[in-house]
């Protein structure tokens, strides 16, 4: 216990990863998949009156009818897949979590909804097939380290035919200086979300050059004590479109959101739509 605490007080190094990433565990995947489905939160993915304003939007910017194939990295348990398919398009929805591919095969099937998912790690997989547009929302791009949001990128304009687009969102530099550092503790007295016995968590946020900040969290039970780093890496216009042109993509459109709106600097996050 003594030394998760010296582990906890220390700053990690930069994208510095814990053993146990909380989105495989039985509990707390189902803690998150209760989020996702909230539709009054911007939790585990945005309020729905969002994703329905933004997935009208991208079906109006990048029509079925032209961009007819459609991968969904990220897709959680199906939110936006369900509302492209809907539209018309052919999608393929990819998520690490089984508990939310679990939910997003059953969703469609009771919709008969002919979405194809894949429960894979985006990082690892392996894809034969190309698709016209493909997308990543809620700002997952921003949670990898450098080196990862590099191989990602690359696979992602490997895996877009000739003339796709690619459409992805970030938190912004001025959502980095509106971060504050802080520490705070939380005693849930039984199930709370990171356990389903009483526990104590320990949380902190730490800011990191080149617009990178930490949210850690040590959860401590009577049984064990773990700790798990959520990193989020923010950008500017020029270092976003500079890190994707490093893969190929010289071609974009900028806004504030997956909406649609007009970007402004004081726009909490960025959205990219970028063509191969």
């Amino acid at each position: 216990m003594r030394n998760e605490m010296k582990d906890f007080i220390k700053q990690p190094k930069i994208y510095q990863q814990t053993d146990t990433p909380f989105w495989t565990d039985d509990y707390i995947s189902q803690k998150m998949l209760e989020n996702h489905l909230d539709p009054s939160i911007d939790g585990a993915s945005r309020n729905r009156s969002f994703i329905k304003k933004s997935a009208s939007w991208i079906c109006q910017k990048v029509p079925p009818a032209d961009y007819p194939t459609l991968l969904d990295l990220g897709c959680g348990p199906g939110l936006y897949s369900e509302l492209f398919a809907e539209s018309g398009y052919q999608v393929t929805g990819v998520d690490f979590s089984k508990r939310s591919i679990d939910y997003a095969k059953e969703s469609a099937r009771k919709k008969q909804l002919p979405i194809s998912y894949l429960k894979q790690d985006y990082l690892e997989m392996e894809l034969t097939e190309t698709f016209d547009l493909i997308v990543m929302i809620y700002c997952d791009f921003g949670a990898l380290s450098a080196n990862d949001r590099h191989l990602l990128a690359a696979n992602i304009y490997r895996w877009l035919k000739p003339g796709g687009k690619f459409l992805l969102d970030v938190f912004s530099a001025t959502k980095y200086d509106q971060t504050v550092v802080q520490q705070s503790w939380v005693y849930s007295e039984g199930a709370g979300f990171w356990s389903e016995n009483s526990y104590l968590a320990l949380n902190k946020t730490s800011k990191y050059p080149n617009f990178v900040w930490l949210d850690q969290t040590m959860v401590i039970t009577q049984e064990d004590q773990i700790t798990y780093n959520v990193w989020t890496s923010c950008f500017t216009e020029h270092s976003l479109a500079a890190e994707l042109a490093g893969v190929g993509f010289k071609e974009y459109q900028l806004y504030s959101n997956v909406c649609g709106e007009s970007y402004t600097k004081e726009s909490e996050t960025i959205a990219m739509l970028l063509k191969k």
